[in-house]
């Protein structure tokens, strides 16, 4: 499965458009490392290799992280990232809230 599709993509505002929004701002699509509790929920994306959003891991938080990354994971068990194809976007005070 591709991580990211061009219509989800074009979903996603430009790098930075969302600066102030804080837990207002949409995560549009949310990607999960199998075998783990790791989970990357992208706000923005600069249409090359960037996101920022939510990061779920050791610790929760803010900040940028790369699609080629995320392609090439493979490390502590981690089987993979996967996007998940259930998700419904929503903003991230709702998520920070589970």
């Amino acid at each position: 499965m591709k991580l990211l599709t061009k219509a989800i993509e074009k979903k996603l505002p430009p790098l930075y458009s969302t600066d102030g929004q804080g837990d207002d701002a949409v995560a549009q699509v949310k990607f999960f490392a199998l075998g783990s509790s790791w989970t990357w929920y992208a706000t923005e994306f600069d249409g090359e290799d960037t996101f920022f959003g939510l990061v779920e891991g050791f610790e929760t938080e803010l900040g940028t992280f790369s699609l080629k990354e995320l392609e090439s994971v493979k490390f502590l068990g981690i089987q993979g990232i996967e996007r998940d194809i259930n998700w419904e976007p929503r903003k991230l005070s709702e998520i920070k809230t589970k």
